[in-house]
């Protein structure tokens, strides 16, 4: 690893020495970061997990509704039944802090189930597709807002890591060696100026006898 191109100098020596004790601090501040995060991620990972779960049972529950009432009423009564049907969704953005750190993420609020046709033309299959439906649209809005989430932390993981990585492999070993390198011509430069001194005062002690 190169050293930093500084003068050996004391003055510089003081000054590698305060990089240095900031690098680490900040190495081991940014490296308990990274494992929070990380925690934090993989709490998210097992949260879509389940959601995945939960999603394809709801599937497998929904799609079937569908087809009994395309069996029930037939699929031109389902498609004019379907065409009644109008809701509008309310899609904000939601802050979210996890580990100190803000996120981004979206918000989607459901609008009440409603019957859209007659009292004497509705029927239970139209009701069932219904609740199946608004229950896997909740499922499936709540997954996008846990994935904005975890690709946001992941992103952030990264970042951190990365950070990591330079004060440990770069900014670190080049620091300490800029400072051993600097102590050293320091302690070459004192040994010498000593024995010039002793050197002096040797010849100075001759010259008066």
């Amino acid at each position: 690893m190169a050293r930093l191109p500084v003068a050996p100098t004391k003055s510089n020596l003081l000054t590698m020495k305060e990089q240095l004790s900031i690098a680490q601090d900040g190495y081991d501040l940014l490296e308990q970061k990274r494992e929070i995060l990380v925690m934090e991620l993989m709490q998210m990972v097992e949260k879509v997990k389940l959601l995945e779960n939960d999603i394809e049972k709801q599937i497998d529950r929904a799609y079937p509704s569908l087809r009994n009432m395309f069996m029930t009423v037939g699929r031109n009564r389902t498609e004019r039944v379907a065409k009644t049907v109008n809701y509008d969704y309310d899609i904000r953005e939601k802050r979210v802090i996890l580990a100190g750190m803000t996120f981004s993420t979206v918000s989607v609020e459901l609008p009440r189930r409603k019957l859209a046709w007659s009292y004497l033309n509705s029927f239970a299959d139209c009701d069932k597709v219904m609740i199946d439906f608004f229950e896997l649209l909740r499922l499936l809005t709540e997954m996008a807002s846990i994935r904005t989430i975890v690709w946001r932390l992941a992103k952030e993981v990264k970042k951190t890591q990365r950070r990591v990585n330079a004060l440990d492999k770069q900014v670190i070993p080049q620091t300490r060696e800029t400072k051993t390198y600097i102590e050293s011509i320091l302690e070459e430069r004192e040994r010498e100026s000593i024995f010039v001194l002793k050197a002096l005062k040797s010849r100075s002690g001759g010259s008066r006898k």
